[in-house]
């Protein structure tokens, strides 16, 4: 069954670049130790809400954008092997500055899919 890992990421919009080039060179680790696909996302018309919101779920700051990403793998137990993998794997280390965001604010799950409907590009 498809496993799709999602996360939501307050980044700095002033590093929306350095974020872009970090998350090619990740996503490129991750098809490489059996992602089938890799979707990375910056808040364009994201509204606030007024109980909750992708904002408040990550404690955003001003000057932040969302980033909005799903790795989709073939199963959770390639994902479970494929993150471990990724993770050893060297090239990780030279991948870019993940400091640039602030991991504690990150909101992330494993989730079985339920539903696709559509072509996958």
């Amino acid at each position: 069954m498809t496993w799709i890992d999602g996360f939501v990421i307050p980044v700095p919009e002033a590093r929306r670049a350095d974020y872009a080039a970090m998350a090619e060179k990740v996503g490129r680790i991750f098809l490489d130790h059996g992602a089938s696909q890799i979707v990375e996302s910056w808040s364009a018309d994201v509204p606030r809400g007024e109980v909750t919101d992708f904002y408040r779920a990550v404690a955003a700051e001003p000057g932040e954008g969302i980033v909005f990403s799903l790795i989709v793998w073939p199963s959770r137990e390639i994902a479970e092997a494929g993150h471990k993998a990724a993770f050893a794997d060297p090239r990780m280390a030279e991948a870019g500055d993940m400091t640039m965001f602030n991991g504690r604010r990150m909101i992330m799950g494993g989730f079985e899919q339920l539903l696709w409907m559509g072509e996958r590009t």
